[in-house]
């Protein structure tokens, strides 16, 4: 059945990265018996051109593809509770916080609450999302970027949006930054509005926290 509580529309930098936070959360009680998915549809990215030099983190020359083909490795490999959702572009998103029906070209998916990430251009054409397209506040105009309108990534009850699309640069470590947040936001409603993170610490420091 193609019934969820969480689906991530877009596999670059935000998506990912708010993908792979959830996963990690698997351990925590209100986590475990969540059904997260991703939509990974291939299609136009500026980190299909981008090299990084200037990435915390991330190694002097490495590519922008190679980035997007690591963190599915990465996504599958560590976390293959997380559903990924390959080659199916969303169309419509229908429906209200818990009960939203999603049509993409690989059928119809039923999730609880979506988190939107897909690339901010021009041509954004997913039904029921287009009410809330704005001129990006953030970028030049000539490149023709669009955002949705949201109020700390929240576009409507239980609709969340993050990376570029959310109104942030077009910066890798702000986009997947923006993912994370939205993640934790995820776990935090989850949790009863107990603030909540998700990450690890060495064995040693652990008896610390």
């Amino acid at each position: 059945m193609n019934n969820f509580d969480l689906l991530i529309v877009g596999g670059g930098p935000a998506g990912l990265s708010c993908a792979l936070t959830l996963g990690s959360a698997e351990s925590m009680s209100f986590v475990a018996n969540k059904k997260i998915g991703i939509f990974l549809h291939s299609t136009h990215s500026d980190m299909h051109k981008a090299l990084f030099n200037n990435a915390l983190g991330i190694n002097t020359g490495t590519k922008g593809p190679d980035i997007l083909e690591n963190g599915i490795k990465h996504l599958t490999e560590n976390y293959p509770q997380i559903q990924p959702i390959f080659d199916a572009k969303v169309l419509k998103i229908e429906g209200t916080d818990g009960q939203f029906v999603i049509t993409s070209e690989q059928g119809i998916f039923y999730t609880a609450k979506i988190v939107v990430a897909v690339t901010p251009r021009v041509n954004f054409d997913i039904q029921g999302l287009m009410d809330y397209v704005e001129p990006h506040s953030k970028m030049p105009p000539v490149k023709k970027f669009i955002q949705l309108r949201n109020e700390d990534h929240v576009v409507a009850p239980g609709i969340y949006v993050a990376g570029v699309l959310a109104g942030h640069r077009s910066m890798f470590a702000i986009a997947a930054g923006s993912g994370q947040a939205v993640a934790t936001d995820i776990l935090t409603e989850w949790n009863n509005g107990i603030h909540t993170l998700a990450h690890d610490v060495l064995p040693s420091e652990k008896n610390k926290y």
